[in-house]
């Protein structure tokens, strides 16, 4: 799998770190950023197929 790297505000960071961890809703970072990235990817899909701009 590729990785990628990225530059982000401690403030973020802090929160995301905040729901990674033993008993928490993530178990890795990159586990939270993935399932943050198809969140964000299948809303903005939503929104294009609502404006038509892409078809199924």
């Amino acid at each position: 799998m590729p990785k990628v790297s990225v530059e982000i505000p401690q403030e973020l960071l802090d929160d995301l770190n905040s729901h990674v961890g033993d008993d928490k809703k993530f178990v890795n970072k990159s586990d939270a950023i993935r399932t943050a990235i198809r969140k964000m990817l299948d809303m903005m899909d939503d929104i294009d197929r609502r404006r038509g701009r892409i078809d199924d």
